[in-house]
């Protein structure tokens, strides 16, 4: 009888001591968030021709896996800009490039506020992108221009894509002005040579500035379109390093020498362009590596 009483007291201590074991809901895990993204923005200067060197810079980036996020673009490196973040990539915009006649881009005009009207460089940027306004570019994408009565910078992020780029590449007494909403809008480049700032205020977090910006020179020419360039390019110093101290990488390809006019030096701008972005590449890399590092590390210490 006590051998038998013996496994029923047993199992019944038991089933008591796990009738008495809090039953308190256990906290789950906390979330572990990952890190912030990273967002690359590839921050494209104004140089009207010299600006074939985006489209160099463009491809040795995207062949070494570095793939921008956000595009910024004023000028020249609006038109650029607008394309690659329509979809094309490098390989595609040279073949745009290499195709390109300088006619398709200039409509030239008797008017005293300009020789140029600009519509036709709108409608080649509108034919290029499918028509598509800014917000429905395959990467989010701005265009910076500035208003020429208030001298305030302006930043296209939605709206006409054509008109945004024309409005960004309106050199003042080359281009007329272009009016946007009843606002006249010329070349960016007076208050935002290279847009960083720009993309900045986009969401990015890692900027590649691409500077082509001509810098002022001693005994340039003394004709009206090399006043102008000199003029342009003084005014623009301190905006331009203004801008560049925000980015976290720049590429400078060596373009001096090719002039605002020079299409038919195309090919030898792609091709500096891919020089310069080729020794940048390793620094990229290397900067990538560490701000993701950082990014990581910090939204560990926050958790």
């Amino acid at each position: 009888m006590k051998s038998l009483l013996r496994p029923i007291a047993l199992l019944a201590a038991l089933t008591l001591a796990a009738c008495t074991t809090s039953t308190a809901p256990v906290a789950p895990p906390a979330e572990v968030k990952p890190p912030p993204k990273l967002k690359i923005a590839l921050a494209l200067g104004g140089g009207a021709a010299k600006g074939f060197a985006h489209i160099g810079v463009i491809k040795v980036l995207e062949n070494a896996g570095i793939k921008a996020d956000i595009v910024t673009g004023t000028s020249a490196g609006a038109l650029v800009g607008s394309l690659y973040a329509s979809g094309l990539n490098g390989f595609q915009l040279q073949q745009k490039a290499v195709q390109l006649d300088e006619t398709n881009l200039t409509d030239l005009s008797l008017s005293s506020n300009g020789v140029i009207k600009g519509e036709a460089l709108a409608d080649y940027v509108n034919r290029q992108v499918g028509n598509r306004p800014i917000e429905k570019l395959a990467k989010p994408f701005a265009a910076v221009a500035t208003d020429f009565d208030s001298g305030a910078r302006m930043v296209f992020r939605t709206g006409n894509t054509g008109q945004a780029v024309r409005a960004s590449a309106s050199i003042p007494n080359v281009f007329q002005p272009t009016v946007i909403n009843g606002r006249r809008y010329v070349d960016g480049g007076l208050t935002s040579p290279v847009p960083v700032t720009a993309a900045r205020e986009m969401g990015a977090n890692f900027v590649i500035a691409v500077d082509i910006s001509a810098r002022p020179r001693a005994g340039s020419g003394g004709g009206f379109l090399s006043i102008l360039d000199q003029s342009l390019n003084i005014m623009s110093v301190p905006m331009l390093q203004h801008e560049l101290k925000q980015a976290d990488v720049i590429i400078r390809p060596q373009v001096q020498n090719i002039g605002t006019t020079g299409f038919a030096q195309r090919n030898q701008a792609i091709l500096e362009g891919e020089k310069a972005a080729a020794q940048a590449v390793p620094i990229i890399k290397k900067l990538l590596a560490q701000k993701t590092q950082q990014m990581t590390l910090v939204a560990a210490q926050t958790h």
